[in-house]
């Protein structure tokens, strides 16, 4: 039997933003809701229409006014997520939500999207840097139920954010590039509600690896080998645990230019992924694509847990027998 798809469960779920950061497009920011940049469409051709793709992050729909897009879709001019990937991919809807429902899974962004549609180099233009700094509070009773410490949100720059915007009432991340400024800021909710993470309209999280900067300077002392973990407070508990040579990928999956920026800064790695079906999952498709890359380690969490949720006595006997 072919796997079922919840068509509006999986528009709800999943944004815009998540897919094209699939296809590596990238957009520019006009107004609070909306995105606008090169059209990735295969149908594309128009020399004219420059900047004709744009995206509503709100209604999460999108919409290219080309004539060669419009023509070659029957005068529709654009669509939702679905729409999207079948455009891109040259497939039927069903098919669009199966790779969707496969490719970014509840957990993170997934790069295994890509195929037909337009891609980036991996060795990418340099990310833009913040021209401002949150105020944050330094420290949250939430962060404290999730086992950091003072000094080591002190370290990341971690707390909480009580402003306006759509970070408000959010414990918040710094997010630097691989040299150390500061690219963007994500928020994670206090109270469970959804979505729980929040990432700024057009960033591009599979371009960054959460960390780096710091990591490079301690892998020089660790053999030149970095620990990767999946989320924010996995990579915190980590390093709680005295491996300041962690780094995240912001989800369960790899894209090419954190792939490359992996093996441009460290000569092996660790995967410590969640132990649970997506997390082995996951852990068993990103070594099939690092092996033949880099020297490349696997710390089996224990089935269901996650880093974040072992205590620094464990996650050191599960590295040391990675």
């Amino acid at each position: 039997m072919s796997p079922g798809v919840d068509f509006a469960a999986l528009k709800r779920r999943v944004g815009l933003e998540e897919v094209l950061a699939c296809y590596q497009v990238r957009l520019k920011g006009v107004g609070r809701h909306c995105l606008r940049g090169r059209c990735p469409l295969p149908t594309h051709s128009s020399q004219q229409s420059v900047e004709s793709f744009v995206v509503d992050t709100v209604q999460n729909v999108w919409a290219c006014h080309s004539a060669s897009c419009a023509q070659a879709r029957r005068g529709k001019v654009g669509g939702n997520i679905l729409d999207l990937v079948a455009c891109l991919e040259g497939c039927s809807i069903r098919e669009a939500a199966l790779r969707i429902q496969a490719a970014i899974p509840a957990s993170g962004v997934s790069d295994q999207l890509v195929s037909k549609g337009k891609s980036a180099d991996v060795n990418q233009e340099e990310l833009p840097h913040l021209r401002f700094t949150l105020r944050l509070s330094g420290w949250h009773p939430y962060l404290g139920q999730r086992g950091i410490q003072p000094e080591t949100a002190a370290r990341f720059g971690v707390g909480y954010y009580a402003g306006s915007g759509f970070l408000q009432g959010r414990i918040v991340f710094p997010i630097h590039d691989d040299r150390g400024g500061l690219a963007a800021y994500a928020g994670r909710t206090v109270d469970g509600s959804e979505p729980r993470y929040r990432f700024p309209p057009g960033f591009r999280k599979s371009a960054v690896v959460f960390n780096l900067h710091r990591a490079v300077e301690e892998a020089v002392r660790k053999g030149g080998r970095a620990i990767v973990v999946e989320g924010f407070f996995d990579c915190l508990r980590v390093h709680q645990a005295g491996y300041r040579n962690v780094v995240a990928l912001m989800g369960a999956s790899l894209s090419e230019p954190q792939s490359w920026l992996l093996q441009k800064y460290f000569r092996g790695l660790v995967l410590m992924l969640d132990g649970d079906q997506a997390g082995r999952r996951a852990s068993q498709q990103l070594a099939a694509r690092l092996r033949d890359r880099v020297p490349l380690g696997m710390a089996a969490v224990p089935i269901g847990r996650q880093p974040d949720q072992l205590s620094a006595e464990e996650i050191r006997r599960i590295l040391c027998g990675a």
